[in-house]
């Protein structure tokens, strides 16, 4: 499976990293964007709440109604995930900040603030945040149902890894994530994006 995957990776790379770059890039109102792409993502499908965020984009006014409205047939838990989007912008004000230039700081010091500071946000979702907005920096995963599934089928994880119980095993697992994306040559942002488009067919985030 190692052989076959650096060989997806070799025909995909490009592609990858041209996404990357554009993650990299984005404006402080696409960061916003997908800062509530994240929110909305946990046991959800991604295409929809993407479609839900320009949807959302579109609205005069947020109120629990007419986000509730586009929620409820785009993502699970759309009553919270409401209430967490109604405190978005405070959130974002908080975290804004500390996104700047920060080439320098502790990514995984970082992705933690985020989670404490966030209502609707764990270690999954900041750090799928920060690849978002290309502030990783190959440092911290995304440990979602398809990465889990994939790093099991590697053997690198256990059945009984697949279901997160804590931080320290967010992290334990996101250990073994990391060793193994060194270990073939790819990097964390790429593979995460690479098992995705696998099994899905595209690059997308």
């Amino acid at each position: 499976m190692k052989k076959l995957l650096l060989i997806s990776y070799k025909n995909k790379q490009e592609l990858i990293q041209k996404r990357l770059n554009e993650f990299s890039s984005l404006s402080r109102e696409k960061q916003f964007d997908e800062f509530i792409f994240c929110l909305l993502t946990p046991q959800s499908n991604a295409k929809k709440c993407w479609e839900a965020v320009e949807q959302l984009k579109l609205l005069e006014k947020w109120n629990t109604q007419n986000i509730i409205e586009i929620l409820k047939t785009k993502t699970r838990f759309h009553n919270n995930k409401a209430k967490y989007l109604l405190k978005a912008n405070r959130s974002f004000s908080i975290i804004s900040p500390s996104l700047k230039d920060n080439n320098n700081k502790n990514i995984k010091e970082l992705r933690n603030f985020i989670a404490d500071n966030v209502k609707g946000y764990g270690l999954k979702e900041s750090s799928h945040f920060l690849r978002n907005i290309g502030k990783s920096h190959n440092q911290i995963a995304i440990l979602d149902r398809h990465i889990l599934k994939n790093l099991l089928k590697l053997n690198i994880i256990t059945q009984k890894d697949t279901k997160i119980k804590n931080k320290v095993h967010y992290q334990e697992i996101e250990q073994k994530f990391l060793s193994f994306s060194k270990s073939i040559g790819i990097p964390l942002d790429s593979l995460d994006l690479l098992f995705w488009s696998n099994e899905n067919g595209e690059v997308f985030k």
